[in-house]
């Protein structure tokens, strides 16, 4: 018998920090140049802190300045939805994991070649799993990204 919706946000609260549950199931935001991963410069992929499914991979981050660890494009396409978003009397388009459902954040269309896109993602989100335990955590098919 499948869980209640309570039955699931009582299991992800006892699972993610207040901080991931608020942005990941109430379309929060964590504060800029203060969330974990806004300037790691490792290499590695994320994942969604939900459901574990590949979002970004390091090759493809960089320093937007705005405090947010962004991205150029999704590891995957099809792991990333995006939909517009009116809230806060803005448009934007905001993108959330396909499997889980988690908000990331936005996507804007003033990044960097070749792209052009910016995916401004809030680290609350994110697990961000080092090349060097990509196989001990189920991802070696994105091992070849970092040879």
């Amino acid at each position: 018998m499948e869980n209640s919706k309570t039955e699931i946000n009582e299991e992800l609260k006892g699972k993610l920090t207040e901080l991931q549950y608020k942005v990941t199931q109430e379309c929060g935001t964590e504060r800029p140049f203060d969330n974990e991963y806004w300037d790691n410069k490792a290499a590695g992929i994320y994942v969604d802190i939900v459901s574990g499914e590949a979002l970004f991979a390091s090759t493809d981050k960089f320093d937007s300045g705005t405090g947010w660890p962004s991205f150029t494009k999704p590891l995957i396409n099809e792991n990333v939805i995006e939909h517009e978003d009116f809230s806060y009397g803005m448009h934007r388009v905001e993108v959330k994991s396909k499997d889980a459902g988690s908000h990331l954040g936005h996507v804007f269309p003033d990044g960097p070649g070749p792209t052009g896109t910016r995916y401004c993602i809030n680290s609350a989100s994110l697990k961000f799993i080092p090349v060097d335990k990509l196989e001990d955590e189920g991802y070696s098919q994105f091992k070849s990204l970092f040879d």
